[in-house]
């Protein structure tokens, strides 16, 4: 039996930060390991392929660089280095969708909530209408106070 992948979104909420926080906890408490996802929305450039082709390449670096940030976190956390995952995809959802139907050691998705009044946040209001089937797998979601402190997320996790 493999061991047990926690996957989060890294988007540019700082929710992002809480959730990663709490999966590296829940983690190492538990002997699994982060999975890091960053989506890349593809290039709207019909005309000029060379232009589209540095976009989706600057976006790619970009991608990069906000995974590579989130390494010394997770492997101060976990003692493992983290899975960084960069999905090209019209949506988080259609991407999840992908990510999970071909990763069968993904088990659990931690996902924190916006704060500040502004509502759950795009996806988890998504999650919530139409449900949690990733293609023919069920995966548990983990969803977290996005204003966790790191005492609270140590208690919890």
């Amino acid at each position: 039996m493999s061991a047990r992948k926690f996957l989060v979104v890294a988007d540019d909420t700082p929710e992002y930060l809480t959730a990663l926080k709490f999966a590296c906890r829940r983690a190492r408490s538990t002997g699994g390991y982060v999975a890091i996802l960053r989506v890349i929305e593809p290039a709207v450039f019909e005309h000029w392929s060379g232009v589209r082709e540095e976009i989706e390449r600057q976006a790619r670096d970009e991608a990069q660089a906000v995974l590579q940030e989130s390494t010394a976190l997770v492997q101060t956390e976990t003692g493992l280095p983290p899975e960084y995952l960069i999905q090209k995809a019209d949506s988080v959802r259609t991407a999840l969708r992908e990510v999970i139907a071909a990763d069968p050691d993904i088990k659990i998705l931690v996902l924190a909530a916006a704060v500040g009044g502004r509502g759950p946040g795009p996806l988890i209001a998504a999650l919530a209408k139409d449900g949690v089937r990733w293609g023919d797998r069920k995966v548990p979601v983990t969803l977290v106070p996005g204003d966790l402190t790191d005492a609270e997320i140590a208690d919890l996790a």
